[in-house]
């Protein structure tokens, strides 16, 4: 009896205690685990960024798009709008994170997902440098030298 007196007063003078405050804080209220894809504020302001993103959105379906409200509201339109073209679900959540490194959009699932890269640049830029190297298979000197096509 005590001791649920003691956490009712706690809660009363505390608030609700929570998991990861720090982790939720860095991604706008939700956990790592359950981030599909994340972008920086500075991220944000690329348009390849939101080429790729308007890309690769329809390819979570169930997920929804958190953006961060210190973004410019320029910025948080044009990515309203991409959720809204998606047909996703978008927050845009108010936070202390202002940086130009702090998270500005993520891409979300209600569960956990827990996938490996969700940094857009590392994720999405790795299909972009591969393909031009699989078309041209560069030749030596000695086959250039011996066989000349």
């Amino acid at each position: 009896m005590a001791d649920e007196l003691q956490n009712h007063l706690d809660k009363g003078m505390y608030g609700t205690p929570s998991v990861n405050p720090d982790e939720q804080r860095k991604f706008l209220g939700t956990f790592r685990e359950r981030v599909y894809i994340r972008m920086t504020i500075q991220q944000m302001k690329q348009d390849s960024n939101k080429k790729i993103l308007e890309n690769h959105l329809s390819d979570y379906p169930d997920a929804s798009v958190l953006i961060n409200g210190n973004a410019s509201e320029s910025v948080q339109s044009n990515y309203i709008q991409i959720a809204m073209k998606a047909k996703l679900k978008f927050t845009v959540v108010d936070s202390d994170l202002k940086g130009v490194d702090d998270s500005g959009l993520l891409v979300v699932a209600n569960k956990a997902v827990n996938e490996d890269t969700i940094d857009i640049a590392e994720k999405f830029n790795s299909e972009n440098t591969q393909s031009p190297q699989s078309t041209s298979e560069k030749k030596g000197f000695w086959h250039k030298l011996f066989h000349n096509n």
